[in-house]
């Protein structure tokens, strides 16, 4: 696990008519890693990944990115594509695929080119692309579908696909809304080995319920709570810590974050 810091979360605080969304959180990510976001329903996990990419813009406080070539970019008051250019993606709960295009249409048409959309469809992806194409495939399990529609595919392996339509854009950062809810066992573990695939050339932010998924597969996990950093560290440190048994785990049980 590397120890440098490739995000930082400086004092963000967010209001939204009064109500505070997120109040001075601090926290560094570190490279190559797996970190989760955990807490209760309305504990600001999401608003943070709102304001990494750009979506939201905080009351006060910055997001710094330090990528490991050239100097450190301030995230905050950049515009969202420039951010996604940046190298920085993320993907929603539901994913979002060309449901009517094949596998590999789909990669094709997330190659980062500079084309615009129509143009990406009848653009002809070059060798070293589709060969980009192959491996990421390969990592994510769907190298046998690349010529099945999406919407014959499973919810997982639609979670796949998008997991995988981000990744051939080579991102340094990937960020995931509840990648493993809607999955049985299989598909979660599955999705667990393909995120320790991930984290050997990026960086993974993960915002998750399953507390059986984040005790197999974080790195470090940041536990919020009313919009606060209640704790983090490392899974075992976090849920043994007695305050957040107590407002996390013993509020509904494991599965409400």
């Amino acid at each position: 696990m590397s120890e440098r810091t490739i995000l930082r979360l400086d004092k963000i605080s967010v209001s939204f008519d009064g109500f505070k969304a997120l109040t001075d959180v601090d926290i560094d990510v570190k490279e190559n890693t797996i970190h989760f976001f955990i807490g209760p329903n309305g504990a600001g996990k999401t608003t943070l990944l709102d304001i990494i990419c750009g979506k939201t813009k905080p009351t006060a406080g910055k997001v710094m990115y330090y990528p490991s070539e050239g100097k450190s970019i301030q995230l905050t008051g950049t515009k969202e594509y420039k951010i996604v250019g940046l190298g920085i993606g993320r993907k929603f709960q539901v994913p979002s695929v060309f449901v009517n295009l094949t596998v590999q249409e789909n990669m094709e048409l997330s190659l980062k080119n500079g084309r615009k959309v129509i143009e990406s469809i009848f653009a002809k992806a070059s060798e070293s692309d589709l060969e980009r194409i192959d491996e990421i495939l390969d990592m994510i399990d769907l190298k046998d579908k690349k010529n099945v529609t999406a919407k014959n595919l499973a919810h997982g392996q639609k979670q796949w696909l998008e997991i995988g339509m981000l990744l051939v854009q080579r991102p340094k950062i990937i960020m995931l809304d509840e990648p493993v809810a809607g999955m049985g066992k299989p598909e979660t573990y599955k999705t667990g080995e393909i995120l320790k695939k991930i984290q050997e050339s990026c960086t993974v932010i993960v915002v998750e319920h399953d507390m059986e998924f984040v005790k197999m597969y974080s790195d470090r996990v940041t536990v919020m709570h009313e919009g606060k950093v209640l704790t983090e560290g490392s899974v075992d440190a976090v849920l043994s810590d007695e305050t957040v048994q107590k407002v996390y785990l013993g509020r509904g049980g494991e599965r409400n974050a």
